[in-house]
């Protein structure tokens, strides 16, 4: 509990995000790092439950299924990257699938957890989504071709190509996979941040006297309410991640930046 030797409250802070395990096999070993590979064997077992018995008037469990890979299949790849969707939906669906099941993990009951909060896990998605865009632009166009769109925009004035030049070239190589992977990091973290104040907040008032007794409920309603927000931000963030993604997929295959 966060409390003090003297009693006083202590506000959660990055070390409640370093979770170690009991197992102890190696050092590297994390919370984060057993529910990556638990939400892997949750929604594979979802996902072959929800298809193994398809029928054309789907069951609950089956149109639940249907309606996620509908969703990421229309919204996410048709939309968004046209006529050769199709051959990315795969890792579209995988991507939205893995992200949105590890920031829930937040607020599910004995897990409490977001994976994504670990800022090496939107990283690494980060890098995946940065090999694929740029692998598929320099097959698409050539490495030559790829590589003047980015660093020659057309139709500016070439004076201008000494600032936009590098700009262009920090924004594709650095700043997108970064960002995108900051971003994700950053609302995970905080999310869980403002969860755990008022939760830990309100047990430490409960434990109080008569006047932190009558205010804890308080802090346990805003958690409360907070959860629910916060399933919000992690249904939009698991969105959003594939969303970029799907848009950087889809310029890489455009003929012109």
């Amino acid at each position: 509990m966060h409390f003090q030797a003297r009693g006083g409250f202590v506000a959660p802070g990055t070390e409640d995000f370093f979770l170690p395990t009991k197992l102890g096999f190696t050092s590297f070993e994390s919370k984060a790092i057993y529910l990556a590979f638990f939400s892997v064997l949750l929604i594979g077992l979802f996902f072959y439950f929800s298809s193994r018995k398809a029928k054309v008037m789907p069951s609950k469990l089956q149109f639940a299924g249907e309606s996620v890979y509908a969703f990421v299949r229309r919204d996410l790849g048709e939309d968004l990257i046209g006529h050769e969707f199709l051959r990315f939906v795969p890792f579209l669906f995988t991507l939205f699938t893995f992200v949105l099941v590890n920031n829930i993990f937040g607020i599910i009951p004995l897990i409490q957890f977001p994976t994504m909060s670990h800022v090496s896990f939107p990283y690494v998605l980060a890098i995946f989504s940065f090999v694929v865009f740029h692998y598929i632009g320099i097959r698409r166009q050539g490495l030559g071709k790829y590589l003047k769109g980015i660093c020659f925009m057309p139709g500016v004035p070439v004076a201008l190509y000494i600032l936009l030049t590098p700009i262009e070239l920090a924004t594709y190589f650095v700043v997108r996979p970064v960002t995108l992977a900051l971003r994700l990091f950053a609302n995970m973290f905080a999310g869980h941040l403002l969860l755990l104040v008022f939760i830990l907040g309100g047990d430490y008032l409960l434990h109080g006297g008569i006047v932190a007794k009558i205010a804890s409920p308080f802090s346990f309603t805003f958690a409360i309410v907070m959860t629910f927000f916060e399933l919000l931000v992690q249904v939009l963030q698991a969105y959003i991640f594939t969303l970029l993604t799907a848009l950087y997929i889809a310029g890489a295959l455009a003929d012109e930046h």
